[in-house]
């Protein structure tokens, strides 16, 4: 079994330090520190892991399909409700490319792949809130 450790280290106000895989992260509550953004919150965190980890799964999904692409990104768009706990009430991916018409189709097998199969980020937080996508092609 794989088992991944962290440790969060209490900084200054609400700021939190950790290092992953040799990266230091600084996490903050939404109150600026100092005037000055210090870290980030840890529910735009969420919103990051859920787009890299599918970003991931696509890529390196078209790469075996040897399907050319450019212009690959992803945004997400995830509403917050207004009592506490305040949580995220769904997620709402939109894969941006551009590929050729002939490639549409297994972009959207890569990213059903992805969200069904791959993405240990978004299985997790379907779990608590639906998880939506759609793909926009370029060009």
């Amino acid at each position: 079994m794989n088992i991944h450790n962290l440790t969060l280290k209490h900084s200054e106000n609400l700021v939190f330090e950790t290092e992953i895989n040799g990266y230091p992260l600084l996490i903050n509550g939404d109150k600026l520190d100092n005037g000055n953004p210090a870290g980030i919150t840890p529910k735009k965190l969420l919103l990051a892991a859920i787009t890299g980890c599918t970003a991931i799964d696509v890529k390196g999904l078209l790469e075996k399909m040897r399907v050319p692409f450019s212009n690959f990104s992803i945004e997400v768009e995830a509403p917050l409700n207004s009592e506490h706990p305040v949580v995220y009430t769904h997620f709402k991916l939109l894969y941006k490319i551009k590929v050729s018409d002939a490639d549409k189709e297994k972009v959207e097998k890569a990213v059903k792949l992805s969200k069904e199969k791959y993405c240990g980020v978004s299985a997790m937080l379907g779990k608590a809130a639906p998880v939506k996508y759609e793909i926009e092609f370029w060009g």
